[in-house]
């Protein structure tokens, strides 16, 4: 598959700068969403969970050109996912809210391109954490 990467790198740029609001922006819109994944986050610390989204975003940013390279680190957050009760069907709403969130930090800057472009990223991104999320699903099953 071949992503925009400028595009990528561009709308990543226009919201990094305010990192913490756009945490803040995702989690609020997840809750209010899709209300049943709030037990998900029972007993997490949330100032801490949103580093967590911070750092994977900052991870993925910076290996856009080798996304190959971080597959096994995808798989590893994949499995631990399954230890955390997500479902398959919770990573695309994610995405969606999570580019929704990016819109709505980086403003009238924001470009459909971006969306597009982020959405494709985003489906590379879970598909390998599904992969994982799999396996560690076949394993506690054997």
């Amino acid at each position: 598959m071949h992503l925009d990467l400028d595009a990528l790198e561009t709308s990543f740029d226009l919201v990094a700068p305010r990192a913490d609001e756009l945490a803040d922006e995702f989690y609020a819109r997840l809750f209010a969403t899709v209300p049943a994944v709030r037990p998900l986050f029972a007993g997490t610390d949330m100032r801490r969970q949103k580093a967590m989204l911070l750092a994977a975003l900052v991870l993925v940013r910076k290996s856009l050109r080798d996304l190959d390279a971080i597959v096994p680190k995808l798989h590893e957050l994949g499995a631990r996912h399954v230890a955390y009760g997500a479902q398959p069907a919770h990573y695309p709403v994610v995405g969606k809210i999570l580019i929704t969130s990016m819109e709505a930090i980086a403003g009238a800057a924001w470009q459909p391109r971006h969306a597009r472009a982020w959405g494709d990223a985003l489906g590379v991104v879970a598909g390998a954490m599904l992969e994982g999320a799999a396996d560690a699903e076949l394993r506690k099953a054997a």
